[in-house]
């Protein structure tokens, strides 16, 4: 059998949020929240602000990754439907 897809909530992101804009790398948030570090490498991402804080490290914003996660689901399937 396949593996059961799920996805990363609001509550979760805000975890990664408190501990990534604390410091903590990422194998730590993926043992905390409870997901492969791949998977919050790629959060990460999703939710980068374009700004860095005071120790030069990239600012994650649960709320921007949120609404890239929901913009994303929305837009699936435009492609093949365009064609």
């Amino acid at each position: 059998m396949g593996r059961k897809l799920r996805y990363l909530g609001l509550s979760e992101r805000a975890e990664i949020e408190r501990l990534h804009n604390g410091g903590a790398p990422a194998a730590v948030i993926a043992e905390k929240v409870g997901y492969h570090v791949a998977t919050i490498y790629r959060e990460l991402q999703n939710g980068y602000t374009g700004t860095v804080n005071e120790c030069g490290r990239r600012v994650y914003s649960a709320e921007v990754a949120q609404r890239t996660f929901e913009r994303n689901i929305k837009r699936r399937g435009e492609r093949a439907a365009a064609n």
